[in-house]
Parts: structure tokens; C-alpha cells; sequence
């Protein structure tokens, strides 16, 4: 799972690349998530350097019997992955209220262990980065949310403050109501795995949960419009959205949130009479690639032979995945820091670096230390003045291999020491993910720092590809939160703060989270079509099915509307895809009955 990723997560990056509406940056972004994907298939460095805690969600059969040492067996089998492959331990263990040490095992795991009917023993595997799950969180709200301007702002405004700290584009999940808090967010957690995908999609007076898929579009289109992308500005700042619905308390309306992230890991495992079963993942992304108009007509030939499309005539949807190359300025971290500081200053905030050079690793526990240095002594260690600090902890290192997977961890959880360091003259250029608060912004104002970031997602490529060396420079004791010392080559990242008060952040406003008013009015209109047309129920809908839904239709143009509107390659349309053609295309004019689609479905109120 820390090598592997479902193939739907992976479609869903070309998807990107193949929307002409996609800013460069999302589409380098994507770009880079599938190489890292590429890199991490071959088995040797995980996809991320936070390999996760291991959490397993597991319903055993009323007709299964065991030992009864079911969570030790997990945990045991937890245990052994960790241990014998490149993966990191993340676990600290208490040892009185204020200090903790590394259990050196990754466990112990979250292990949820349920009670079903039948005598199946299904399970779903999760691998979950501590950078996406801080991003859960649970609002204590009032009936007073549940309408719609209301629950529109919430939204925007929480949408807002995710920010790109945890590697979007995320996958992003909504709860309202619950019984519980703690039945909130696990309903959030299971919805960001898909794992609610096929709930009914109305309530009941039973009180059953359901899908607002409706309400999923809506909240797709703000995140689109807010511009922050995929990290550094754009579109996709999310792949898709889960919005489920519960039964609530009168005097209780718990709304969470949550998110998974970029390292999209979950697998489903089914134990029975007949054996062990799992879901199959991706193990060769670059065969993603290989799809294009000739496949997706194949695959419409054999839904109806009789009335054959020639793939001759298919207009190639797919690119070749690889956007314009991107201008960057090289930056040579062996300069004085004065002389690196001097470089960075002639160019805007946006700006994308390649760094070559020396840097410094530290973070959470590495600053906590430093902190107490300042406390006592009033300076820093020359190491932490003279080089630009990477804030990261890196994976097990593999054999014949410089480094682990060393990606950038969440820059945010340093921010409350970033003032005095650089008061200190320590942390003047700092290297990480995602955005910084207002202290941030007004130290490096102040002191002439700058802080850059860079892409998450991509710590195999950047182990690969960029990281030459690295050794242990102090506090050793610390394992992976030890101070390392590693010297890069054309290491990517972007100017997001600089010496002058800018924040690349700043210019994101939830004013612009909005909803446009022709998605507002027909969205209930057009789900309400689409669920009729799509006869599998499988919330796709393939050529086939828009033949049967549209008046006078042919095959052979409703494949050509699958190649221009499928982005990802996925053989047909979601409902995102689906509203996008209908909306959109002029070519080939549609009808429902005696009207165009456009009269019908989108002039509904």
C-alpha cells in the first residue's frame, strides 16, 4: 500500500493533464505525482516519507471462527511490513505526560474490529499520513447551518483554511449530523477511502444515511473557483467530494471534515472458504498512459457490436501526459546566506527555484530542542544559520540508495519558533509544504527570510532523483526527527513568502469559493437524469448508456462525447463530466424529447 495506488486516484491525475481549463501548475503538479507514482511501483521507496499510521477497519462474519487473537494477528502482520521494508516509524509512545519516545515498530495500529452477518471477513487497510489527518476536524453546529446559504459559507470558509499543507489535490469528505461526534468522524474517514460510495442517495424516516451527490458538485465547483489548484494555484485543488448525511440528536449537529491527501492509500482484503482476496491495485502507472480514443471505442464496440464505431474516426482525447516545461531559477545553496538571500529577492513570490546545494533537515522535535538552545544561550548552532532549513523526516534508507523517501513535511507546525530564529539568524530560508501563517510572513518581513514551497506528493521522485547525500549532523538519538545534513541537486520548490510581506496565499479569497448561478439551478435537474440513464448504477455513464438517454443519438457520437469529456480515461462520464458536456457542447447538439438538453435540464429552478 505505501508502493501501490488504486487506479480510479490514478486516472483522476491525467484527468488533469488532459483539461485544457487546468493552470500549468496543476498540471506540473500531476505531472510530478505520476512520476512519483512510477518511482514508488518499482517497490524500493514508498510513495511518501510518512508511511502512516496503519489503521484497519475490519468486519468479521457472525460464521467465522478464529483463535480469537484477531488483533494481535494485524497487528503482528503491521508489524512486519514495517519492519522489513523501507518504511518509516512514526509511532511515539508516552512515557510520562510530557515525554515520549519512538516505539521503533510504527504500532501500534488503529484496529477497528466489527461484528457482521455471513462468513466473509472483510477488511479495509488504511495508511494515513499525519500531515492529511490533522486536516480532519469536527465543527459542533446548529440546526441554524442546515440550509443552504448557510451551509455554502461554512463550507467556503473551511475549504479556505485546508490549505495545501497536506498535498492536494485531496479527496475531500463531508459528514453532517451523527449520533455522535466520534460516529461523525469515523463516517468522515470511511467516505474519503470511498468506502460510502454506494449509500442510497435519499433519506428516510428510519433515519438512514445517504449521499448528497448534488451537494458533492456544489462544493466541487467552490473549490474550483477559489484558485489555490493543486498546491500552487489553479483548478484542482480537489480530485472529487463525499458528502453523507446523518440522523442526528435534535440538540446536536456535529459537521466534520476530512481529507486524503495525494498518498491515496487504502486497499480492501476479503477473507472466505474460498480464500484471501484483494483489491487489485495500479502496478504499473505508466501503462495509464497507453489509454486513449482507440481503447475507449474497443470498449464501446463490445457494449453494442451491432452498431460498430470505427476508432478511425476517434478524436485522441488523452496528451501525452508531459506539460510545457516550466522556467526555473537556479538556485546554489552554497552561497553565504546573504548571497542566497540577495538571488531570491530579485524575483516575485510564484517563482519556481531548482536548488543545488547544502541544506539542513530538521523539524518538530529538532525545533523544540533548538528552542530551548535559544532560551538558555540566546544563539543557534552556525549549521542552522549558515544553510536553508528543509523541514522533513525521511523514510528507511534502502541499500545502494543516498536516502529514504524524503519528502517535505507540513511547514505550519514550525511556525511558532520562526520569529525568534530568525531574530537568532537561524531558518532565513526555509524549505517545506503548504502555507504559513500571518507570523511567518511578518518575521521574514522583518528579518529577510524567505520561506519556499515545496511540491507534496513526490518523496520518491525527490529521493531518486534529487537527493545526493545525507548524513546524520546532530541529535542522532532522534531517529528520523534527528538533524540530518543533505546536499540536493535541481530540488524543485516555488517563492511562496519572501523578504518583502508578500504571501502567495494572500490573494486566495473565499469571495471567491463560489458556485455559478446555471449549476445552482439545473444540478438537481441533471442528477436526477443522470441517475435514470445510468442503468449499472455505477455513477459512470459510458457511451452506451447517453445513447439511451439522449433522443437520436448514435453511438458513434456519443463515444466521441466520452473521448472529449472523459478526462481521465475512465470509459465514461461522471456526473461532474456529464453537467461539463451539457453545459458546454456545441458540436453536437443534444436532445431530450423534442428539447435541446440545455432547454430541458438546465432552465429547471
Amino acid at each position: 500500500m505505501n508502493h501501490y495506488f488504486r487506479r480510479s486516484h490514478l486516472l483522476s491525475l491525467h484527468r488533469i493533464l488532459n483539461d485544457p481549463a487546468a493552470s500549468d501548475n496543476d498540471k506540473y503538479v500531476a505531472t510530478e505525482l505520476l512520476k512519483n507514482a512510477e518511482v514508488s511501483a518499482e517497490g524500493i521507496l514508498p510513495s511518501c516519507q510518512d508511511t502512516g499510521t496503519a489503521t484497519v477497519f475490519a468486519k468479521r462474519g457472525y460464521n467465522i471462527i478464529t483463535n480469537q487473537t484477531d488483533e494481535k494477528d494485524i497487528s503482528l502482520g503491521v508489524y512486519n511490513a514495517y519492519a522489513n521494508n523501507n518504511l518509516r516509524y512514526s509511532q511515539v509512545a508516552p512515557q510520562t505526560m510530557f515525554n515520549e519516545k519512538n516505539t521503533k515498530t510504527n504500532l501500534p495500529a488503529q484496529i477497528d474490529l466489527l461484528a457482521a452477518p455471513g462468513a466473509n471477513y472483510k477488511m479495509l487497510y488504511i495508511v494515513k499520513g499525519g500531515g492529511s489527518a490533522n486536516k480532519t476536524q469536527l465543527f459542533q453546529k446548529t440546526k441554524a447551518v442546515l440550509n443552504e446559504n448557510a451551509f455554502a459559507e461554512f463550507i467556503q470558509t473551511e475549504l479556505m483554511k485546508l490549505g495545501t499543507a497536506a498535498c492536494p489535490p485531496y479527496h475531500l469528505a463531508v459528514a453532517v449530523g451523527g449520533l455522535s461526534a466520534e460516529a461523525n468522524l469515523k463516517t468522515v474517514k470511511l467516505a474519503s477511502c470511498k468506502y460510502y460510495d454506494t449509500l442510497p442517495e435519499s433519506g428516510s424516516m428510519g433515519g438512514r444515511a445517504f449521499r448528497d451527490r448534488a451537494m458533492e458538485e456544489k462544493i466541487l465547483y467552490m473549490a474550483r473557483n477559489m484558485g489555490i489548484g493543486a498546491q500552487f494555484g489553479g483548478k484542482y485543488f480537489l480530485h472529487d467530494v463525499r458528502v453523507v448525511r446523518l440522523p442526528r440528536h435534535g440538540a446536536s449537529c456535529p459537521v466534520g471534515i476530512g481529507v486524503s491527501c495525494s498518498a491515496d492509500r487504502q486497499m480492501k482484503v476479503k477473507i472466505n472458504k474460498d480464500g484471501v482476496f484483494y483489491e487489485r491495485l495500479e502496478y504499473n502507472p505508466k501503462s495509464l498512459y497507453k489509454l486513449d480514443a482507440t481503447a475507449i471505442a474497443e470498449a464501446a464496440i463490445m457494449e453494442d457490436p451491432v452498431n460498430e464505431v470505427d476508432p478511425k474516426l476517434m478524436v485522441k482525447a488523452k496528451t501525452s501526459g508531459e506539460p510545457e516545461k516550466m522556467k526555473n531559477v537556479e538556485i546554489n545553496l552554497d552561497l553565504p546566506m546573504d548571497e542566497i538571500r540577495k538571488v531570491l529577492t530579485n524575483y516575485p513570490v510564484k517563482t519556481r527555484v531548482a536548488l543545488t546545494g547544502t541544506m539542513i533537515v530538521a523539524r518538530d522535535i529538532a525545533h523544540a530542542r533548538l528552542y530551548g538552545r535559544i532560551q538558555k544561550s540566546g544563539d543557534l548552532p552556525d549549521y542552522f544559520k549558515n544553510h536553508p532549513v528543509y523541514y522533513a523526516g525521511p523514510a528507511k534508507t534502502p541499500a545502494g540508495y543516498p536516502s529514504g523517501s524524503f519528502g517535505p513535511t507540513t511547514s505550519g507546525r514550525m511556525d511558532p519558533y520562526v520569529a525568534e530564529f530568525q531574530a537568532a539568524g537561524g531558518s532565513m530560508v526555509m524549505i517545506g509544504k503548504g502555507n504559513r501563517s500571518a507570523v511567518v510572513t511578518e518575521a521574514c518581513e522583518k528579518y529577510g527570510g524567505f520561506y519556499l514551497g515545496s511540491p507534496g506528493g513526490m518523496a520518491a521522485t525527490l529521493s531518486a532523483n534529487c537527493i545526493k547525500s545525507v548524513e546524520v549532523l546532530d541529535m542522532e538519538e532522534l531517529g528520523m526527527e534527528a538533524v540530518w545534513k543533505i546536499r540536493v541537486e535541481n530540488f524543485p520548490a516555488f517563492i511562496i513568502v519572501d523578504d518583502k510581506g508578500n504571501d502567495f496565499f494572500k490573494e486566495f479569497s473565499t469571495d471567491d469559493a463560489t458556485v455559478p448561478p446555471e449549476v445552482n439551478s439545473s444540478i438537481y435537474s441533471v442528477l436526477e437524469f443522470f441517475e435514470t440513464v445510468d442503468k449499472n448504477h455505477d455513477q459512470m455513464l459510458e457511451p452506451s448508456e447517453l445513447v439511451d438517454g439522449f433522443t437520436n443519438l448514435s453511438l458513434q457520437d456519443a463515444t466521441q462525447l466520452v473521448l472529449k469529456y472523459d478526462l481521465g480515461g475512465f470509459g465514461g462520464l461522471n456526473l461532474d463530466e456529464f453537467l461539463t458536456m451539457v453545459m458546454k457542447e456545441e458540436e453536437i447538439v443534444l436532445y431530450v424529447g423534442d428539447e435541446t438538453a440545455k432547454q430541458k435540464l438546465l432552465a429547471a429552478d
